[in-house]
């Protein structure tokens, strides 16, 4: 019986190694890309995965539809997923909980010091968008309303019913704020609702405001109206690759690779990729390799 505890000890530390080892062991000659799960998550996250596969000999594990940034976020860092598409200013008030900046090149510098400095995290070029988040009411009523700015829809808020994605409601650059920020009282409680959702549901009048995101490809589809952040209550949302500094370390060609999506995708560009995926119902592989051909980046 004496030796029980001893017992349990060793197999405490076996298994502590283990957890450890598994947490920051490399894949070898594989390369894990994740997303969360929305639409432009994934196909950023296939547009890396393509990337990498074109330009080196690398093998490539997808593991699409982590969910949101924190599970992102625990996944790189438990070394389970190599690489993910983020958003500058989601990392900076989300997970680094700083103020928000208003000028993109800051925010990038001050979000890749401190993954590097405290997560062994770095940034990849930035792609080339920003993908802000976007206040959203049909276009016919921003019509009708004569309306443009969000600081004008605090007269209206009070008749409207609004319509948010679960991490937008919990997030410091999210919903608290904003309505401080604007004045903003709705008619109910806002509803909570998938990201993919929330346009239709403003479309079919079940909502009168939508928090979407600037490059949502079914705005234009559905003559939806994104209302200007006249205050600046947004920071940048640059979207960039997060990579580990130990899969770089291992493989620079991944940063190679990834180095030629720097500046390559417009916001257009980006809202018309999420349209062919999310409206015409297209592969994302598709659109994806059609893309990269456009750019002249497969061969």
């Amino acid at each position: 019986m004496m030796r029980l505890p001893g017992i349990f000890a060793v197999l405490l530390m076996v298994a502590m190694v283990a957890l450890l080892l598994s947490c920051s062991s490399s894949h070898g000659d594989r390369i894990v890309v994740g997303s969360k799960n929305f639409t432009e998550s994934f196909i950023l996250g296939e547009l890396i995965a393509q990337q990498i596969e074109t330009h080196t000999h690398l093998k490539v594990e997808r593991r699409f539809y982590l969910a949101g940034t924190y599970i992102c976020q625990q996944a790189i860092l438990a070394g389970r997923i190599d690489i993910y598409p983020e958003y500058t200013g989601t990392a900076l008030t989300v997970i680094l909980k700083q103020p928000s900046g208003r000028d993109g090149t800051q925010v990038y510098q001050r979000v890749k010091h401190e993954y590097e400095s405290r997560f062994g995290l770095t940034l990849g070029p930035a792609f080339g968008f920003n993908n802000t988040f976007a206040m959203e009411i049909r276009g016919a009523e921003a019509r009708r309303l004569n309306i443009h700015a969000l600081s004008q829809a605090a007269a209206f808020a009070p008749e409207w019913r609004a319509g948010f994605g679960y991490e937008f409601l919990e997030r410091p650059d999210g919903y608290r704020g904003l309505v401080a920020t604007y004045g903003l009282r709705f008619a109910e409680t806002p509803r909570v609702m998938d990201l993919g959702l929330l346009a239709r549901a403003l479309k079919d009048h079940q909502i009168d405001l939508a928090g979407g995101n600037a490059t949502d490809g079914l705005i234009p589809a559905f003559d939806l109206f994104v209302l200007e952040d006249d205050r600046h209550y947004f920071p940048p949302y640059q979207a960039v690759p997060v990579l580990r500094e130990q899969t770089i370390r291992q493989h620079p060609e991944v940063g190679r690779a990834l180095a030629d999506l720097n500046d390559k995708i417009s916001d257009t560009e980006m809202q018309q990729m999420n349209y062919a995926v999310d409206s015409q119902h297209r592969d994302t592989r598709d659109v994806v390799r059609e893309f990269l051909r456009e750019k002249q980046l497969l061969p």
